[in-house]
């Protein structure tokens, strides 16, 4: 049963994408304007059996079990806007380095291990 119930989530998935991300039109101080989201979601499903070997904390009996979860977060990155030659994007410059630390972060890490296998390198020549 949990099989299944992933397998329709997993199928549902690429249409939520574009409706998450994208928010209905709405007017604001005279102005058209529809928000813009990075949107991440996970889900899972687990299930178990089988007998468990007696032990000094828990005596012989029969292993079972089940369980699943899921959750997600929407993080505003700002929203588009007429301007005098089109349509534009604002941005919403807090939520874009909240959401850009993370990357920034690992690359900078990935920098400094490739620097640092490089110095060990070199020592041991």
């Amino acid at each position: 049963m949990a099989e299944r119930l992933v397998e329709k989530l997993a199928g549902a998935v690429p249409s939520w994408g574009a409706r998450i991300a994208y928010g209905e039109k709405s007017t604001v101080g005279g102005q058209d304007i529809v928000p813009v989201a990075i949107v991440v979601f996970g889900f899972g499903a687990g299930e178990g059996s089988g007998e468990t070997p007696p032990t000094e904390k828990l005596p012989q009996g029969k292993g079972e079990g089940s369980g699943g979860g899921g959750g997600g977060i929407a993080l505003p990155i700002g929203a588009y806007v007429p301007g005098p030659s089109g349509t534009v994007f604002k941005p919403n410059s807090i939520a874009l380095v909240i959401a850009v630390t993370p990357i920034v972060m690992s690359v900078a890490a990935a920098i400094a291990s490739v620097s640092a296998v490089r110095s060990a390198v070199k020592l041991l020549r």
